[in-house]
Formats: C-alpha cells, sequence, structure tokens
C-alpha cells in the first residue's frame, strides 16, 4: 500500500482548490505515478474529474456520515496499488457541519486518516499578508500536520517570490510553487452536462492544459515528498471480500444517473448482491431476471426529453416494480419514476409514472444539506429501528394532489420533515444515502430481494 498521501486543503471559498487539485494530479500522473484521488465530504462531481484525470474511481471520505474507523479503511483499500492519493478538501480548511466543532471538515480528515496537508492560498493582491494566513492554520489546529503551501492566482513570477519569502520565514514550511491569476482557467462545465462532456473526452485538452500549467511551476517531486505518511492500519477491517453472489441487482447507470458512492456499491457485493448496470438513455430495458433495481441521482432534467422517449425502459421500470422487486431510487431516480418532470422553460415530459405528482425544475437551489434519517413504518431499508445518514441538493420540487406515504423522517438544519415516497417495496426520495452509515440497510436490502425471490421462485 503506498504511505504518500496529501490533503490539498483551501483557505476559503474560491480559493480555485479543485482546479488546482485536478492540475496536480494530471501533472503528477504524467510524470508517471498511479494517483488515487479523494473527495472529502458528500459531493458527486468533484470526484468525476478525479475518476477521469486519474483514470481510476474516486472515493467520498465523509467524517459526518461515516464512522472514522470506515473512512480510514476506505482510504487504506483505495490505495493499495497507488504511488500517492490526494485527497481533495471541502470549503475551508475548517469549514464543515458544525461551525463550532471540526465535525465534518477537511481538518478532521487529516486527522483521523494522520495525513499531511498542502495549503491552497489566494495571494491575489498580497504578500506578506499571505504568511499571516497561513501561520493562522497553522495555530487555530497545531495538530493538522500542514508541510507545504501552494500560493495561487498570484500576479507574476515576482509576486510569488514575495509571497514564498514571506511564508517560508513567518511559517517554516516550504512554498513549493504556484499557479498564476488567470481568470480562463475555471473548470467548465461544473455543474449539468458534467458528465457527457467527460464522456466525450471534451474536458481531455483542459485536463492536459491544467497539468502542463501546474508542472511548469509547482515542484512536483517535493509535493511527493511532501506526502510521506504514517501507513494506516486496519484491525476490524468493515468491507470483506464480495461474497458468492446470492441476488442480482439492476443499477441504472449513465449520463442521466451517476450519482453513486463506489463504497455503496462494494458494501452491496459484500452482503451478496451481483449487480448489473443498464443505461436508460442508450434504451436498455431493466433485465427480467433482476432481484433488485437501484436508480441513482444525476441530471435527468437535462435529458428529460430523451427519457421521456424511451417507452420500453419506462415500461420495464415500471414492471419490474410492480412485481414487487426491492427498488430504492435516489432524487434524479425519484424524479424519473414521477408522472412528469417540468423543466425551467415550462415544458412537461413524461416519466414512468409511478409515483404521483410532478417535479418541478426551478433555477434557484430548493435543498441543500446533511440528513439523519429514520424510516417510516413499513419502509425495508430500515428494519429493526436503524438511522442511516445522507445528503440532499436539488433544484427541483415535488407536487402531488394525491395522498401518499412518505418514505422517511428527516433531521436537517431546519428541523425536521417528512421526505419520500414509498409504496410496498418502492422507496424513492431527493435524499442520498452513504450505506457506510448504516451497513444494516444493506443486509436489509439484499434480504429483502431474497425473499422475494423466493416467492416468485415458490409461486411458479
Amino acid at each position: 500500500m503506498s504511505n504518500r498521501r496529501l490533503v490539498i486543503a483551501g483557505t476559503g471559498s474560491g480559493v480555485g482548490k479543485t482546479t488546482l487539485t485536478i492540475g496536480l494530479m494530471a501533472a503528477l500522473k504524467k510524470a508517471g505515478y498511479r494517483v488515487q484521488g479523494f473527495k472529502c465530504g458528500p459531493d458527486y462531481i468533484d470526484p468525476t474529474y478525479h475518476t477521469a484525470v486519474t483514470e481510476r474511481a474516486s472515493r467520498n471520505i465523509d467524517s459526518w456520515m461515516l464512522e472514522h474507523d470506515m473512512v480510514r479503511e476506505i482510504v487504506a483499500r483505495a490505495s493499495e496499488d497507488a504511488d500517492i492519493s490526494i485527497m481533495e478538501g471541502v470549503m475551508g480548511f475548517f469549514d464543515g457541519k458544525n461551525p463550532l466543532t471540526s465535525e465534518g471538515t477537511t481538518a478532521e480528515i487529516s486527522l483521523i486518516t494522520n495525513s499531511p496537508v498542502l495549503l491552497v492560498v489566494n495571494c491575489a493582491s498580497m504578500a506578506r499578508s499571505a504568511a499571516a494566513i497561513v501561520k493562522g492554520f497553522q495555530q487555530f489546529l497545531p495538530e493538522a500536520n500542514i508541510v507545504g503551501v501552494i500560493a495561487n492566482r498570484v500576479g507574476s513570477e515576482g509576486h510569488y517570490k514575495l509571497v514564498k519569502a514571506a511564508i517560508e520565514q513567518e511559517c517554516h514550511i516550504p512554498v513549493v510553487g504556484y499557479l498564476k491569476r488567470n481568470d480562463d482557467l475555471t473548470i467548465p462545465e461544473r455543474h449539468l452536462g458534467l458528465i457527457p462532456s467527460i464522456e466525450r473526452g471534451e474536458l481531455t485538452p483542459f485536463f492536459e492544459q491544467l497539468g502542463q500549467l501546474v508542472h511548469d511551476t509547482i515542484d512536483i517531486e517535493k509535493v511527493y515528498e511532501l506526502a510521506l505518511a504514517p501507513k494506516i492500519e486496519i484491525n476490524d477491517p468493515i468491507f470483506t471480500k464480495p461474497s458468492v453472489p446470492q441476488v442480482k441487482i439492476a443499477v441504472a447507470r449513465d449520463a442521466a444517473f451517476n450519482f453513486y458512492y463506489e463504497e455503496n456499491f462494494e458494501l452491496l457485493k459484500a452482503y451478496g448482491a451481483e449487480l448489473v448496470e443498464f443505461s436508460p438513455l442508450k434504451g436498455e430495458t431493466v433485465p427480467q431476471d433482476a432481484d433488485g433495481l437501484y436508480i441513482g441521482g444525476g441530471f435527468p432534467e437535462e435529458f428529460a426529453e430523451t427519457l421521456a422517449q424511451q417507452i420500453d425502459v419506462k415500461n420495464s421500470v415500471r414492471a419490474a416494480i410492480e412485481k414487487g422487486i426491492p427498488t430504492l431510487a435516489e432524487c434524479g431516480g425519484f424524479m424519473f419514476l414521477t408522472d412528469a418532470i417540468v423543466t425551467t422553460d415550462d415544458t412537461c415530459h413524461e416519466m414512468v409514472g409511478l409515483i404521483p405528482g410532478q417535479v418541478r425544475m426551478q433555477t434557484k437551489l430548493a435543498a441543500l444539506g446533511y440528513r439523519e434519517v429514520t424510516g417510516k413504518p413499513g419502509n425495508f431499508l430500515f428494519k429493526g429501528d436503524i438511522q442511516a445518514k445522507g445528503h440532499e441538493f436539488h433544484y427541483s420540487t415535488f407536487h402531488s394532489e394525491k395522498e401518499f406515504s412518505p418514505a422517511y423522517d428527516t433531521k436537517g438544519m431546519r428541523g425536521m420533515k417528512e421526505e419520500g415516497y414509498m409504496n410496498n417495496n418502492l422507496i424513492a426520495g431527493y435524499t442520498h444515502f452513504h450505506f457506510g452509515s448504516s451497513t444494516k440497510m444493506v443486509e436489509n436490502w439484499v434480504e429483502q430481494c431474497k425473499a422475494v425471490k423466493k416467492e416468485r421462485r415458490d409461486a411458479v
């Protein structure tokens, strides 16, 4: 296992941390290193960039949703055959779920995994003041191992030398390089349209350009040297080798449905599920021998016209769920199962029609934040009075004139609310779950699939 890993942390919003992280990954890969990407927090989009650049599946590590031992194990397992692991932070280094603690912060991740930290500082229009910022970060949490600095958005090489001299004198850590201020150097298609652009290779030239810029002004070998870290010891493994498959779960996965945590898949496999992917966008139907169905989040609104035309796909989804196979639909999957998606231009696109009501897209954010979740009575995922953790992020709202059974009670910053839709073995809602927050969910799902499979077999 590689014992080289670095947390790339920003001093705050707008520091350019994600752009720099992608460039650093590209430069390291160009230098011949096998790079493993991680993203602190629940974000699905940044790991997509990591995966595209490194050609290895990036992993989410979230110290609020997951037990600390699980965070360590995820990092250790994914890094086994990598030369260096790059862990991109979330927001500023000390920003997380609670403004009064380090809970859910990049700083907490660095401590949990005992990883050195490279601090990215926006140095525009400052020189010695940059040293004050770095020193403040050092003293705020002295046990965090900040080993170096990258000066971002400097005006010139001369400006960089001023910043470097000030930081190294006052903070006693190296400044390993810089990127110049460049307003054109922003990640294209940051949100909608991201996945298809990456799949078509349209962002490859941008990644290559970014990697070259990083290579030209940042000491890559120094970065590699600073990344040396203690080995992560795993005493009681949470993830096991996949067991012999007992059930088959169909997974909708394409440019419309792609928000999945890799560890969710691995946990399903470990508990006895064989995963079979199909693409609704390409007209692929639910496999007839599927014992369960998983439709994750993504961008169905961007492909609403195409999805509306996939009559065979919609019929197969409807038939599978009506047949009783245990189904989880999260956010975009939930939207797909409603009567229709109404886009911002007020066009109505007919969807599967299993959940009575319409989803309406809007230009402003409808929900954002962590969720603590308990299931409503009858929710097969939550048998045993368990709790799970997840995250909501969407620009749509659901409207129904019919009464229905919610799937969950969720608790966020604004208190408790009922969320989602439940009908027999269909569980759907806006919440994205990380199964690592409650592996009992996975066990319940697989057991429910086995029970339904047996019922069908006995009925023949």
